[in-house]
């Protein structure tokens, strides 16, 4: 077994056929199949069930697969800093909170662009979760998310800190009002988000009772249904604040334990920290943030 007989392998299993594998491979099928074949006899299992449609992993290849993939994304690292030269150049992709890309981070892009333009730069947007696997699994160099992170993969770096506040209909005069009378709807984003996570232990030592959890998948729709009466939600206040002032909802604090959110910058502990990552690292510090917000 080497690295080719594992690029070939978790090609097959990633795309599920052997023609999809030889495609990408730029090679032909007899031989991604014959690589197959010689990767179980040496094994001595079956790594994949054969049927009409492509192939599906048999456990032994479900086993073999993570391995694959770490090989794959070494063999990406090892070229990557080879050609790594000191100056920032070539792809980055990083990932990002919606909330953070929205009020934090065209500034630093902006100026980042500028200052870099032989970097190509793509942002990723998703949950914390969805971001955190993301950097695992080596499909981001590194993500902003809500913190503490505290995985042992995980290097994290401290960005901004923001303050919560529930989100009401404007018609609504305080917290208590906000929560009260009974069951309340929850407008969240999909599951994996921190803010949903938190505001559902807020509303936990509290006692309200969730009615119903109402998911979305952008800000501006949680925003607009907040503002027509639908439910409540939880979010950063720089982010609601131009709504407030439009008259389209209310915003209600929480004590400062409650309320105070973490962005920190994740990235893989063994993963390489290419120029391109390392400017972009000092482009998103508090200052670099400050300065170009001003």
């Amino acid at each position: 077994m080497d690295a080719g007989d594992l690029r070939v392998f978790e090609a097959v299993a990633r795309l599920g056929g052997m023609n999809r594998a030889a495609a990408e491979l730029h090679t032909v099928q007899s031989n991604v199949t014959s690589r197959i074949r010689l990767l179980e006899a040496e094994i001595g299992t079956p790594l994949f069930h054969r049927h009409s449609r492509g192939v599906v992993l048999t456990p032994a290849g479900t086993r073999l697969l993570p391995y694959a993939a770490r090989t794959r994304a070494l063999l990406a690292e090892a070229l990557q800093a080879a050609r790594d030269d000191g100056q920032p150049k070539g792809p980055l992709v990083v990932g990002s909170l919606e909330t953070t890309a929205a009020v934090r981070l065209s500034p630093v892009l902006a100026a980042y662009a500028a200052a870099f333009p032989e970097v190509d730069l793509a942002l990723r947007t998703g949950t914390t979760r969805e971001l955190i696997e993301s950097v695992l699994d080596h499909r981001l160099e590194g993500a902003f998310v809500c913190g503490p992170v505290d995985h042992p993969e995980l290097v994290e770096e401290p960005i901004l800190s923001e303050e919560l506040v529930v989100v009401g209909r404007p018609a609504i005069g305080s917290l208590e009002q906000a929560l009260g009378g009974g069951a309340v709807n929850l407008l969240v984003l999909r599951v994996g988000c921190s803010y949903r996570q938190r505001f559902e232990e807020v509303l936990a030592r509290r006692g309200v009772v969730v009615a119903r959890r109402l998911e979305f998948g952008t800000l501006d729709a949680i925003l607009g249904c907040v503002g027509g009466g639908l439910g409540i939600t939880l979010l950063p206040r720089s982010l609601v604040e131009r709504a407030r002032d439009d008259g389209r909802v209310a915003l209600h604090a929480l004590p400062p334990a409650e309320a105070r959110v973490d962005t920190v910058f994740v990235r893989r502990r063994d993963g390489f920290v290419s120029s391109a990552l390392t400017a972009f690292l000092r482009f998103s510090r508090p200052e670099a943030v400050q300065a170009a917000a001003e």
